[in-house]
């Protein structure tokens, strides 16, 4: 049985604030609202979220987020 994992990159210089992550895997994204950027709540979520992670990289309107995956 292959185990694959991931781990999700968050460039903050990149964000701008939208949040859209958050609604998606609000989990993995977290938000700080005095600095108006994403924050990373974990960097390799469980297996169980990657539906989530992809669809919130993929739907970033900054392009501020990435997914590695191994």
């Amino acid at each position: 049985m292959t185990v694959h994992s991931m781990t999700v990159r968050a460039d903050t210089d990149l964000c701008q604030g939208h949040q859209l992550c958050q609604g998606e895997a609000p989990t993995v994204f977290g938000f700080d609202e005095a600095a108006d950027r994403v924050v990373l709540l974990d960097d390799h979520p469980d297996e169980s979220l990657r539906a989530d992670v992809r669809t919130a990289v993929k739907y970033c309107p900054a392009m501020a987020l990435s997914l590695e995956e191994s």
